[in-house]
């Protein structure tokens, strides 16, 4: 008979294995809390709800926000000013993150899409106006067009 694992390697093998499925087991039963828990649509008060998508979407103490432009929410115009525009579009995520019940300290992933990548070190210094240390997660990203004319959306996940 031949042998292709020592003992020990027999012994890793199953340490591993075990490890794996505790692993396993605690992701399951951590990620049971979210995939268990109801699903609260979150709509901003005064405005509007999407007939296409929730604002917002809680699932146990995770909320979801969708992505949100610089349009002002009385007028639906777009500030000149890209700046202005940054700032409108961060006080429209913090709308729907209040009407959640959480507000920026508890953001804990960013999504920015930026449709000029030129314009980043602008978002960036109005971005570190609103978000404090510990920063949440961020990615930006690059994109042709967006809705309407905005040059930036942002979108986040908090957790309370």
């Amino acid at each position: 008979m031949v042998r292709l694992l020592s003992y020990d390697s027999e012994m890793t093998l199953t340490r591993c294995f075990l490890r794996t499925t505790v692993l396993g087991l605690v992701v399951l039963c951590g990620f049971s809390e979210v995939y268990g828990a109801e699903k609260k649509v979150v709509s901003v008060p005064g405005r509007a709800p999407s007939p296409n998508y929730s604002a917002g979407l809680k699932v146990g103490d995770t909320l979801y926000v969708a992505g949100q432009t610089g349009n002002d929410p009385k007028t639906n115009a777009v500030p000149d000013e890209f700046e202005a525009e940054v700032k409108q579009c961060l006080e429209n995520v913090g709308a729907v993150l209040k009407a959640g019940g959480a507000d920026f300290s508890d953001v804990v992933a960013v999504t920015v899409y930026l449709t000029d990548m030129e314009m980043f070190p602008r978002m960036n210094a109005v971005y570190t106006t609103v978000f404090k240390d510990p920063r949440p997660t961020r990615t930006t990203v690059g994109v042709v067009k967006l809705a309407g004319k905005a040059h930036i959306e942002i979108t986040v996940v908090a957790r309370k």
